[in-house]
């Protein structure tokens, strides 16, 4: 029977999807297809489901069905979630840590959007490290001497912080230890001083140590 349902998954079209939901819907009287009830009635799993449409929603739209929620929280404000988590806990948040003591959103959230929280995490990683990584260029650069943008996005502080264990470069400290510790992401060389908002120069520093260095060049500091 496991095999089976295996093999039901591996060659399950589009089409032998939209077919098996009619089918659920029309048997059972079902107004409004919830994962829930596909689950108990359903001959495909989720991820195959998440896998051929893109999300549920997607099916639901194709198969003419009623959406079972508001989808009225982005795709970006999940994934962002799920970066402010991975702060917090200074490592890759597992299913059980997406808490409300830790998340804006509930894990069933993340599971009726992209399917699993494992395929969640897989969408994370790569907005994360790169597939959206592009850093604007700067629309009021001083003197035209900038290509990128003062601003720093919240994509790079998150990967600036990891690479630096999420600690202070200067004084060593983080909220791992001392919850009160807030970590800021800054300019090695100073942006009016012509530094970039670039992974090779920016640095994470407590709030105590950034507002003492001010403007100052670090790498003048250093020497």
């Amino acid at each position: 029977m496991k095999f089976e349902l295996e093999l039901n998954n591996k060659n399950a079209t589009k089409e032998d999807i939209l077919n098996d939901v009619s089918e659920i819907v029309e048997q059972h009287n079902i107004k409004k297809l919830t994962q829930a009830n596909y689950k108990q009635y359903g001959k495909y799993s989720l991820w195959m489901i998440y896998n051929r449409f893109g999300s549920w929603f997607n099916m639901l739209e194709e198969a003419n069905l009623d959406k079972t929620r508001n989808l009225n929280i982005s795709e970006k404000s999940l994934l962002d979630n799920i970066m402010e988590v991975w702060i917090k806990l200074q490592k890759q948040p597992k299913y059980s840590d997406m808490k409300e003591s830790f998340s804006k959103y509930k894990i069933s959230t993340y599971e009726r959007r992209f399917g699993s929280w494992t395929n969640a995490l897989h969408e994370f990683i790569e907005y994360a490290n790169g597939k959206e990584l592009n850093i604007p260029k700067s629309v009021k650069a001083i003197d035209n001497k900038h290509k990128t943008s003062r601003n720093i996005n919240q994509r790079l502080r998150f990967i600036v912080m990891r690479r630096d264990n999420f600690k202070c470069t200067i004084c060593g400290k983080s909220p791992a230890n001392e919850p009160s510790i807030e970590l800021h992401v800054d300019h090695i060389v100073p942006w009016v001083k012509g530094g970039e908002s670039e992974l090779a120069n920016l640095q994470t520093l407590c709030s105590k140590c950034n507002f003492g260095k001010s403007d100052l060049d670090m790498n003048v500091m250093k020497d």
